[in-house]
């Protein structure tokens, strides 16, 4: 099948695996809108909480309705930020220096870390139980076991600042809300304009998951970024997911397809021949 991504070149050549599960097909930055929250149709498990259990197709999906979709390199959106605070100009976007173990660490088949993640133009699978939610991303294999307790709960004291960083979970209504904190100084996403540079968060951000089933099939997905070192306020970013039940999450071994070793980049055969 036909698969299709935006991106730039340097992320081109980053090393990449199997695209995503069950098949993509098109090019296309446009969401399906939304349908109207049912209550009565939405999935619940055994404790009568939404049920979240199941393959999606996160926001780097157009989210087709179909067994197939269309992927995209999805960004955060310019729009939706807070001001960017004058000192932290220098922190938040980073100029490529032309060495990619820099200007894009995933082309070494390093993690992309969480709030690149997030975006991803992967499936991902989540498995609910009543305790406990664990998140499996196709992308590199990354994996997230989330506990559920108290809404708003602490985090521990001795946090290792980590790519994924440390997360909790609790429900807000209907509503499914992670709250994670200690990530490492990161990329924000996978923002290169014309190669020109990226956009990094700080080891201080603050992020936080909600998501909300709209029907059986469908989930919105609003993301908030909380980062004191470099912006002023918090900002959110309103995305959405999509059930895929005949989706399964395909092996990815980075190092399979490693065109960057030693940080030297090498095109692909398809690269070679691409007039794109």
């Amino acid at each position: 099948m036909r698969t299709c991504l935006r991106t730039s070149s340097l992320v081109a050549l980053a090393a990449v695996g199997v695209l995503s599960a069950a098949g993509l097909s098109g090019c296309s930055t446009a969401e399906a809108p939304q349908q109207a929250a049912n209550a009565q149709d939405i999935r619940r498990a055994s404790d009568g909480k939404p049920d979240f259990t199941g393959v999606w197709a996160g926001p780097g999906f157009r989210h087709t309705g179909k067994d197939t979709d269309s992927a995209t390199v999805r960004l955060y959106t310019d729009a939706k930020m807070a001001s960017i605070k004058p000192e932290a100009k220098s922190l938040f976007y980073r100029a490529h220096t032309g060495n990619v173990r820099i200007d894009d660490p995933t082309a070494i088949c390093l993690p992309n870390g969480l709030t690149r993640q997030i975006p991803s133009p992967y499936a991902q699978q989540f498995i609910q139980t009543p305790n406990q939610l664990v998140i499996l991303y196709e992308y590199m294999h990354f994996f997230r076991v989330i506990p559920f307790g108290a809404p708003n709960r602490p985090h521990a004291a001795d946090i290792e600042p980590t790519y994924m960083g440390d997360s909790l979970a609790w429900w807000d209504g209907d509503t499914l809300v992670i709250d994670t904190v200690g990530l490492n100084r990161w990329m924000l996403d996978a923002y290169h304009p014309d190669d020109g540079g990226s956009r990094w968060h700080s080891d201080r951000a603050h992020v936080v998951e909600r998501i909300t089933l709209t029907d059986r099939m469908n989930a919105s997905y609003d993301v908030t970024i909380d980062d004191p070192a470099i912006f002023t306020a918090p900002w959110v970013e309103n995305w959405s997911m999509q059930m895929k039940p005949t989706w399964k999450i395909f092996e990815f071994v980075c190092d399979d397809n490693d065109r960057c070793r030693g940080g030297n980049c090498t095109a692909s055969d398809a690269q070679k021949t691409s007039t794109q």
